[in-house]
């Protein structure tokens, strides 16, 4: 019966982590309605009033027929590449709906399972454990291994390879000192209207740093662009960022050559911001499309992990560090225990300790002066052993003596 309880499928666990794997398409379609309603009402907007004007010039004899014919052509050009706006957008649609259709499908075949032991169960698994693989190879950098796998395993509408891509290029972009297409992602369709909604200072640190390299060749001509560039994009944000405004402002007096001598402006020309940037870009990203910061593998193996550690696992004494007694012991538990192992052990080093429900220690504990709790019997037969005299206690670790008045009784809760 217990080896029955214990093999049955918990379906509310195992969608535990799945929310983003069903999220991220929602996500994606919000996203590209919202980027083809802009076009819409755009370019709509620019052809009504130009349809307006047209016919309020030609009624009015202002404009040539000939005027007219022009104004008309490129009202036309214009619908016909808001066509074929709308038809990528239509294209990007069907595909996200199709990846919706494929999560709900393989999410849904848990359900015809019922216990671990199932055959299905474990090819499921397997497919789940590849989707988590593509996830981390993705947001580690390894896009083209990423894909070959997913095509490999015939799980493409299960993963998001174009999105982590298109992440990874931006990212790439800016550790390698451009801002050029993380601002084209700040400003792409809605993309910008979001993100002033999450209060996020992403476009700001760009223009910054724009601003930064257009002083760092102190040129006559540079300084004078750096003026325009903050005029136009940083005076805006004087009330929300007037820290970095006044330290732009200051910057025109501090050549790249002499910045060693003010830590603030050393700071500025140092070239770690470009991965403070792209960090930025990055959770920024994440946010926006309700990603996790981590990745799911992780995720996933802290959950495990948590439910085997224990307090022993992570030690105050290093193993360097170990009396030699302890050596021995500490090696084995290091290739036993998942939790001690060099792999996983700074992974489980922030998760909780382990909770299970039903206690498995001994119900009349006693706690000794040194910390260490045993059950009473236990005690009894090790003084007895020991050939202590009445009601003394010994420890099983230590050897340390103690009376009964120094005992206390333990209740597990």
């Amino acid at each position: 019966m217990g080896d029955h309880e214990a093999s049955k499928l918990d379906y509310e666990n195992h969608l535990l982590l799945e929310q983003p794997f069903l999220r991220l398409p929602f996500e994606l379609l919000r996203k590209n309605f919202h980027g083809a309603r802009y076009e819409v009402e755009r370019d709509g907007t620019w052809i009504k009033n130009t349809l307006k004007d047209t016919a309020t010039s030609a009624v009015n004899g202002r404009s040539s027929q000939e005027d007219v014919l022009k104004s008309l052509d490129s009202m036309i050009s214009r619908m016909r590449g808001v066509k074929r706006k709308l038809t990528s957008f239509a294209d990007e649609e069907a595909r996200l709906y199709r990846h919706e259709a494929a999560r709900v499908s393989h999410l849904g075949e848990l359900y015809g399972m019922h216990s671990v032991d199932d055959v299905k169960y474990e090819a499921w698994s397997r497919t789940r454990l590849n989707r988590l693989l593509v996830d981390y190879l993705l947001r580690s950098g390894f896009n083209d291994s990423a894909r070959m796998l997913a095509q490999e395993r015939g799980i493409e509408d299960l993963v998001d390879v174009e999105t982590f891509e298109q992440m990874s290029r931006v990212r790439g972009s800016l550790l390698k000192g451009s801002v050029a297409e993380a601002l084209a992602w700040c400003t792409a369709g809605d993309t910008k209207k979001e993100l002033r909604k999450m209060d996020s200072n992403l476009e700001f640190m760009l223009r910054y740093q724009q601003y930064i390299e257009l002083v760092r060749p102190y040129t006559p001509a540079k300084l004078t662009e750096a003026i325009k560039h903050a005029q136009r994009f940083l005076h805006p944000y004087r009330e929300t960022h007037g820290r970095e405004v006044q330290q732009a402002c200051g910057l025109l007096a501090v050549p790249p050559d002499r910045a060693y001598k003010y830590p603030a402006y050393r700071e500025l020309y140092s070239p770690k911001r470009w991965e403070i940037l792209a960090d930025i870009f990055t959770t920024t990203h994440n946010t926006l499309l309700s990603l996790p910061s981590i990745p799911l593998l992780h995720m996933a193996l802290s959950s495990g992990l948590s439910a085997l550690k224990t307090p022993a696992c992570h030690s105050a004494h290093p193993a360097s560090a170990a009396a030699p007694s302890h050596s021995t012991s500490l090696a084995l538990a290091a290739t036993v225990c998942p939790i001690c192992s060099t792999e996983l052990n700074e992974l489980a080093r922030n998760v909780p300790y382990a909770h299970h429900n039903q206690s498995h220690v001994e119900h009349d504990l006693l706690l000794l002066p040194t910390g260490r709790a045993y059950g009473k019997a236990s005690l009894d037969a090790y003084a007895k052993k020991s050939g202590l005299q009445e009601g003394q206690v010994k420890d099983l670790r230590t050897g340390d003596v103690f009376e009964p008045h120094e005992l206390k009784k333990v209740f597990i809760t």
